[in-house]
Parts: structure tokens; sequence; C-alpha cells
């Protein structure tokens, strides 16, 4: 499928997103009553590109719901009575002006969607509307160069991600639709939203309008540019990570390519973002990193971090470099039925060829201008994980606390069981494991000795009585029971199974 060209830019205007938002609230035009309306199987095949299903289930509505439900979540023209009945407040004629849809007194064509985002955080429960281009269902052909993206995937991984921390100033960098900034604005001063592209800051502002969200601050331009010279106590990006060859005949989307070679983008950031955090200010991101030329990628990336500076890194996945190019082909708009798949899956393979890149992995970044010694931790996390945010947090906190030596009394975390597998006849257990519900959902397999210290940490005893009891238990000398138990201890801390009181 051939890219098409992007229409033109919204028009943000504060009094007339007022009346758009009073006239989507009237309507119900949030997550749950859309998907009662047209039901669970039909919501779910939307996410996987089909509508049909949705358009059967409200054939015939031509209630206000139903009615922005097809102008809007799914980008489809509508009769012009039928709009203007479900938007009193701000009329047709305000929606046209604010660069969301034409109209030719008959038909109004969308020109944006309009979708309900929920979110939890750490403040609770919430849903914004979030507006952004057209996607390939509702275009019919491959994303135009300059589509500014909605609420996807990557965006809803760094949402899970960001610390829940209160600062007094933030920034967005590379901001896109703006959903990044909405959150974070939740537990900031101020909030700066960059971006290259004109047309997402124009989404971004008017997504912000849109939610009555007024502490961000929107500045054009690449990178660091607009903010030279100031800094910030949290700083997250989604920035365009996605490798893509320099080649002719490729697009080059802005809001996925950063226009470098590789992973020279992400290079950039890490080695960039040191100068604009305050002390104490942390940075997160998402990116790729390439493992090439005889290197891994998470031991390139480790290379280019400050050593003074927290560093943790998770790796979610690792990709070959074909799974790679298609993968990214296909988020274009384009499939192996097309005649540019070949040329396209070409181009990229070439590319990774000719850099000796035998894989690409994915995952985020969190950095952090810390005291005392740094922390340094590069891993990779395959499984299932939730509040990485919270667990994320909990880390840095007890890295911090670390620094004076174990607490004197620590309790295990609520989300921690302990499984004991026997062999067939066996009093003793073979294997011990601890197991997280929570966070990274991590398994650590212990001896008896530290399981049963794990399960003496309810708060009531210090932990030199219970080392101390442990000695006595097993007839071994406390100092030779602490040396085994302290390292370990201090790794069940920074993972989120113990916590000091």
């Amino acid at each position: 499928m051939t890219p098409v060209s992007a229409p033109l830019s919204p028009l943000p205007d504060a009094l007339r997103c007022a009346a758009l938002a009073a006239d989507l609230d009237a309507a119900d035009l949030r997550s749950e009553p859309l998907r009662r309306l047209w039901g669970d199987e039909a919501d779910d095949a939307l996410a996987r590109g089909m509508r049909e299903p949705i358009l059967r289930a409200i054939r015939g509505d031509q209630g206000a719901l139903a009615t922005l439900g097809r102008l809007f979540v799914l980008g489809m023209p509508q009769p012009h009575d039928a709009v203007a009945g479900a938007l009193p407040r701000l009329g047709v004629d305000g929606l046209v002006a604010l660069g969301l849809a034409s109209d030719d007194d008959q038909t109004v064509t969308p020109a944006a969607l309009i979708r309900p985002q929920s979110f939890v955080d750490a403040d609770g429960v919430g849903e914004w509307w979030i507006a952004s281009d057209l996607d390939e269902v509702a275009l019919g052909t491959a994303l135009p160069a300059d589509h500014v993206l909605g609420v996807g995937g990557a965006s809803r991984t760094l949402a899970e991600i960001i610390v829940p921390i209160e600062v007094e100033r933030a920034l967005d960098l590379g901001t896109g639709c703006g959903i990044q900034a909405l959150l974070v604005a939740r537990r900031a001063g101020t909030v700066v939203a960059t971006d290259i592209s004109a047309r997402a800051l124009a989404y971004a502002e008017l997504n912000a309008m849109l939610n009555g969200v007024g502490n961000i601050d929107f500045r054009l331009g690449s990178m660091f540019d607009p903010v030279a010279g100031e800094a910030f106590d949290l700083v997250v990006s989604n920035p365009p990570f996605v490798i893509t060859p320099r080649s002719e005949g490729v697009p080059a989307y802005e809001y996925r390519d950063g226009g470098l070679v590789g992973d020279a983008l992400v290079e950039q950031f890490v080695r960039t973002v040191p100068d604009y955090l305050t002390p104490g200010g942390i940075a997160q991101l998402l990116g790729n990193w390439e493992s090439r030329d005889g290197v891994k990628g998470l031991a390139r990336l480790d290379a280019w971090v400050p050593r003074d500076l927290d560093l943790w890194v998770v790796e979610r996945e690792e990709l070959s470099p074909l799974a790679y190019a298609e993968l990214w082909i296909r988020d274009g708009g384009t499939t192996p039925r097309d005649t540019e798949f070949t040329p396209l899956l070409t181009a990229w393979l070439d590319d990774f060829a000719a850099r000796e890149v035998d894989a690409v992995g994915f995952g985020y970044v969190l950095m952090r201008r810390g005291e005392g010694e740094a922390l340094r931790r590069t891993e990779r996390v395959g499984q299932q994980v939730s509040g990485v945010g919270q667990a994320l947090a909990h880390g840095l906190a007890a890295h911090d606390v670390l620094a004076d030596g174990i607490p004197s009394t620590l309790i295990t975390a609520a989300d921690i069981t302990e499984a004991r597998h026997l062999l067939p006849g066996a009093d003793d257990p073979s294997v011990i494991e601890l197991r997280q519900g929570g966070g990274f959902a991590r398994t650590v397999n212990v001896d008896p000795a530290l399981a049963a210290f794990v399960g003496a940490c309810d708060g009531e005893l210090t932990v030199g009585q219970i080392a101390a009891a442990l000695a006595d238990l097993f007839d071994v000398p406390l100092a030779d029971l602490w040396a085994e138990l302290e390292p370990r201890i201090r790794a069940l801390l920074v993972d989120g199974f113990l916590a000091a009181e």
C-alpha cells in the first residue's frame, strides 16, 4: 500500500474543546458504554483491525453514542444532521473549526479519531479522550509519513513503567499525541512537552484542552533543543527509536523514526539526558538497541551511560533482523500481499547485514542522578509484568536504604508466596521457590535458611534476632550464616520481596 498525505493539523481552541468535551460526556463516549453498546467481541475485534463486527452490532442505531462511535472511534463519515444532533454545544461548524472534520452540509467526514483511553496510576482510575490521526483501517491505505499515532502498545508500556513520584518540573520529550504528558501532569507542577512535529504538538495541545489539563507547556523542536539550559526532576520519552534503513523508498514515519542510523538516537538520548536532570532526577524511556560486531546490545547500552548515574535496563524481548523488519513493515500498514513489502524487507535486511547486526533488543531504560554508589543493573525479563513503575520506585528506594546497611527490621511483601517441590517419598524439598505476584513477577530459588528468614520477616523480630535463631536452628556459626545470607537479602530488598518496616 502506498502512503498518502496527512490531513491538515488540528486547530486547538480552548472554548471549542470545552464544548466538545461536554458533548462527548453527554453522549457517554467512554470505554465501558461503548463496549456495552457493541459488545465485548466486537470491541476486541477492533483492536485487531476489524470494524465490521461493530458496524453489524450498531446497524440502524442513530443515537448520539452510536453516531459518535462511528465518526470518532471508527473514523467513518456520518450524516450531517446526526452529527449535529450528537454535538449540540459544539456543532458541526465548531468541529470543522477545530480541524477534526470536513462538512458538505450532507455528510461530516472525520479528519481525526477521538477515542477514550482509560488509565490507572497511583492516584486512581480515570479516562481521557485522545485525538489522533485516522489509522490505516479508517484510511484504507498505508499510513502517511507524518502520521500522528494515538495510544498504542508502546505508549501503554511507558505509562506503566513511569515511577509514581511527585515532581516540580517534568519533561515529555517526543510527546506525540500527548498521552505521557497528560499522565505526568497528574503528579507534576509543570510539564514541558516537546516534539519535532508541529502536527503532533497540535494534537497534544488539543488533547490537553479536551481533558481540562492546563499545566503543560508545549514546545516545538528536535531532541533537547527546546529545553536548552533547563533541568528537570523527571524526563520521560517514547522517542522515535525504530531502526529504519536510510534507503530510498523506505518511509520515514515521524512518530517512530528519528532519522539516524541504527540505534544512534537511543545512544544520543542516554548520553545527553544526564545534563538535563536535577540532583535525584530520573529519566525513563523506551528504546531499541542492536547487538552487533560481537557485542550484545545490553552491554553497548551500559557503556553509553556515565558510571556515576544509576542505570536500570529491562530488556523485554530480542528479535532477529528478519522478525524486526517484518514487525515494523507491518506496523506501517504494508503486508506481504503488497508489492512494496519485498523491497522494504530487502532494504531492512541489507542494512542490518551491512552493519553486522544479529539481534535487536527492546525494553525500557531508567537513569537517575543519585548520590553515593550507583545502581547498575541490566537484565532480561520475559514474563508478564504489572505495576512496573511501583517496582522500579521500590528498587531505587531499597538501593538508597542499603547504602547504610540492611535495615534492622524487615517485612515480607504481601504478594510473596512460597512453593516447595519434593521428590516422591522425600521428606525435604529439593527446590524452594519464592514467587512474586506483582511487579516483575520474579521467581527466586532459595535454600531452607533464606526461606526461613523471609518467612520470619513479619516486623516482630529484628534481622539480627532472626539470623541468630537460624544459626542455632541449623547449627552453624552466625558469622558463616550471615556471610551467606547478607548479599541475598540485599537482592531480595531491591527486587521487592522484602521491605524496610
